[in-house]
């Protein structure tokens, strides 16, 4: 009994560590669902999502680039060391008149010895650089300019977040709505069936309401598989695991899209990151341009260097030997004079540069303009659609219950009840559409005034 009792125990026990290791990989598989509002779903994209991270790494790769110029400025040191070995030295042959002898005669000497090491340390400074000081001074600019790339990736996702989170808003009141048609007709079906056994309606009309049901049931599939490839795309959008459940917790209404977005009287340019990109741009091609110009001037560095040399007819120098140092500075001083007319062209195409700059930030301007007048001319005319829309199915929906009571008290046909089901079903139809285009028109609008 005592080895029953011990063996009941010890499965129990398998069994209850089995059963937390497949809870707890169940909880690994599928992890808590995430409430996230769409101002939350933005957020969690601005951190996540890998289109910004690469800007950031860029802005990061750009003040790298920074320091490496600051670098320019600085003392540069470097040391060397350099051993020579010659097996045969080289000689020389002199006349040694030249040294006072009262005629010619001549001699082979060699100044070369076999073994030679030498080490040296040298710093050089630059005083004055053209390139050096402009480069320097270009430095917060181009800070700018990736900066503002890091934004603009920001607004981008921004809007695809919005605009996928909306998606599936609207696609779940949809299945909403929808579900509360089918529930409603399903009732009207059982209903009828029950009249048809009792002979009071004909096969027909129970088979019309079969048909629309089934038809019901097949836009409901169709709404389920798009709520999940939109949230799907959601999830892609703001760099999050496909694997992870969320829920989301805004609402969708006609009010609320309708409601006043900004004052359309007050409008700066520079409120578009396009256009602070492209003026930016101009200042980096300005840098380049003055660049060149200065290119002409001389250029002085500082040096000095100090060393110690030893040469030998054998290799002795871990042995305690005289070392002959040295110090030596002086300054290198570089002036261009003639470069084969490169210079000038450089500074010529700098110049056109910072003119194709002028006519884009031109374009842009025209290019903005045209956009608030489309978008808000848009976005008005989607909230119009919505709301007659929105009327429209209402409407649609009170000639569908009508039917339906007409239906029941017997007054009504079946035909009329299938057309009044079609007709709500379209106008369901038309005001999701309109309700989906008209929140896509709203953040169109927000963008292309600088405030999403």
């Amino acid at each position: 009994m005592q080895l029953i009792k011990r063996l009941t125990s010890m499965a129990l026990t398998v069994l209850l560590l089995s059963l937390a290791m497949i809870t707890r990989a169940q909880q690994l598989i599928t992890p808590d669902p995430v409430r996230l509002s769409a101002k939350e779903a933005v957020d969690y994209a601005v951190a996540n999502q890998a289109t910004v991270k690469t800007a950031k790494l860029d802005e990061l790769i750009q003040l790298a680039k920074n320091k490496e110029i600051a670098g320019l400025a600085l003392p540069n040191v470097a040391g060397t060391g350099s051993y020579q070995y010659n097996p045969i030295t080289q000689k020389q042959m002199f006349n040694m008149r030249n040294f006072g002898l009262p005629k010619d005669s001549f001699t082979v000497v060699s100044f070369q010895l076999p073994q030679n090491l030498v080490g040296e340390v040298r710093l050089t400074q630059t005083l004055f650089d053209p390139s050096v000081l402009v480069a320097l001074q270009a430095r917060k600019t181009l800070e700018e300019l990736v900066a503002q790339g890091v934004t603009k990736s920001e607004i981008d996702v921004k809007a695809n977040v919005y605009k996928a989170y909306y998606n599936v808003l609207a696609a779940e009141k949809a299945l909403k709505i929808l579900s509360g048609n089918i529930t409603t007709l399903e009732k009207l079906l059982s209903d009828t069936k029950e009249i048809y056994k009792n002979g009071m309606v004909e096969k027909l009309d129970v088979d019309r309401l079969v048909v629309q049901f089934t038809n019901l049931q097949t836009e409901q599939t169709k709404l389920r598989n798009l709520i999940e490839l939109g949230v799907a795309s959601l999830k892609y959008q703001m760099g999050m695991p496909l694997k992870q459940v969320i829920t989301l917790t805004d609402t969708l209404s006609t009010e609320r899209i309708a409601a006043d977005v900004l004052d359309m009287d007050k409008f700066d340019y520079s409120q578009r990151i396009e256009y602070q990109l492209l003026q930016t741009q101009k200042k980096a091609n300005e840098y380049d341009l003055k660049r060149y110009k200065l290119k002409g001037l001389p250029s002085l560095q500082i040096f000095g260097s100090t060393g110690a040399l030893r040469g030998s007819d054998k290799f002795d120098y871990f042995q305690s030997q005289m070392w002959y140092g040295y110090v030596n500075t002086g300054l290198n001083l570089s002036v261009p004079i003639f470069s084969g007319m490169q210079r000038r062209r450089q500074v010529d195409q700098a110049f056109l540069a910072v003119k194709k700059s002028e006519i884009a930030i031109e374009n842009a301007k025209l290019g903005i303009d045209l956009e608030r007048e489309q978008s808000f001319s848009t976005f008005r005319n989607n909230v119009l659609t919505l709301e007659s829309q929105e009327k429209n199915m209402e409407l649609a929906e009170d000639v569908h219950n009508t039917t339906q009571i007409k239906y029941r008290e017997g007054v009504g046909s079946s035909l009329e009840m299938s057309t009044a089901e079609n007709d709500l079903l379209t106008a369901q139809n038309n005001y999701f559409n309109a309700l989906y285009n008209a929140i896509v028109a709203r953040i169109d609008l927000l963008k292309a005034y600088g405030k999403l």
